[in-house]
């Protein structure tokens, strides 16, 4: 009976114990709550400023000239009928990527799918020039719809072989898909680029043109076409953001940051790309191209380097974060692992 006496009061006292210790212990810790992929609501006000701007220079403009059509599609002609094309075209790829993200088809997507998904999409644009060069025996270089995609594919080409590591770096942001890669960027995402940037281009060029054709010459209307292509550069940069902000294996480590300073540092792409595309074969502008498609070919390699050096000269003055490159000439990774950079 003593032993059973003391063994109870032991008892008693660990279980007051153990009730002490809950008391004086801190409640524990809430889970995390989930981060929201959608945009900080300081967005608002950048696009609050950047409309107001616009309304201010759009304030100040003189008519143009009598006789003068404004227009957001080019003169009848070839240049009409391609961005007609892409115009068209661009509800066929974008519905294609909306049914997958909706569905979550991506879930299944191996290497060789993003591969086929992503080239199958671009395929039709380049195709159709090369089926049209031959209609006619005329040249591919004196087709505008040729120069177009080759001036886009060198332009994407370098943008993902190159500018993607500034956003590894600096924006921490990382692809997860299952992946064929070269030099450490998905291949599929060559292929994407190719048909969004198609789109992307012709879009910019409707809001050019109709700037350029809409009021009179002068210096008012250079700083509003100056000032559309920067609100149309960081736009487009944020609008991609937002949209993709879902898919699980595009993703950074600062979302906010993403949004924000991540939309003006892809935007320093399109404030070059915009006007020299535009005026590729555009009635009335001084060629930057020259002839051929060799012309071409080096006014998109020159817009490239032009980019490579504003986004490292940012990189120095804004982030100060070191570059490493650290891919490999042929790489193929699985789903949830980044690759070798």
């Amino acid at each position: 009976g003593l032993r059973v006496g003391i063994a109870g009061r032991n008892a008693l006292a660990q279980h007051m114990l153990n009730a002490i210790a809950s008391l004086l212990s801190s409640p524990p810790p809430p889970p995390p709550q989930p981060v929201s992929k959608l945009p900080p609501f300081e967005q608002l006000y950048i696009f609050a400023a950047l409309i107001a701007g616009l309304l201010l220079l759009l304030a100040a403009q003189r008519p143009p000239p009598k006789g003068t059509v404004a227009r957001w599609l080019p003169a009848p002609g070839e240049k009409r009928v391609y961005e007609t094309w892409v115009l068209w075209y661009s509800i066929v790829w974008m519905g294609a990527f909306g049914v997958i993200i909706a569905l979550e088809l991506y879930e299944e997507f191996t290497a060789a799918t993003y591969f086929l998904v992503c080239g199958g999409l671009a395929a039709p644009l380049v195709l159709r020039e090369l089926a049209r060069g031959g209609a006619d025996g005329r040249p591919l270089g004196e087709r505008h719809g040729a120069r177009a995609q080759l001036w886009i594919a060198i332009f994407g080409f370098i943008g993902n072989y190159w500018y993607t590591h500034y956003f590894y770096c600096v924006l921490r942001a990382r692809y997860t898909v299952p992946a064929w890669r070269l030099n450490d960027v998905p291949i599929c995402m060559y292929l994407a680029t190719h048909f969004y940037f198609s789109s992307y281009h012709v879009f910019a060029n409707l809001a050019l043109r109709r700037v350029a054709t809409g009021f009179a010459p002068g210096n008012l209307r250079t700083a509003l076409f100056a000032y559309v292509v920067c609100a149309l550069s960081y736009a487009t940069a944020f609008m991609e953001t937002l949209t993709i902000s879902h898919f699980p294996y595009y993703d950074f480590e600062d979302r906010h940051m993403a949004y924000t300073l991540g939309s003006a540092f892809y935007g320093i792409y399109f404030l070059v790309s915009f006007p020299v595309y535009y005026a590729l074969d555009e009635p009335g502008n001084t060629p930057l191209e020259g002839t051929g498609l060799r012309g071409v070919a080096l006014s998109s390699l020159g817009a490239g380097m032009l980019v490579l050096l504003l986004l490292d000269l940012t990189r120095l003055a804004a982030a100060g974060a070191p570059l490493t490159i650290g891919g490999k000439l042929w790489e193929v990774t699985p789903k949830g692992l980044a690759g070798s950079a």
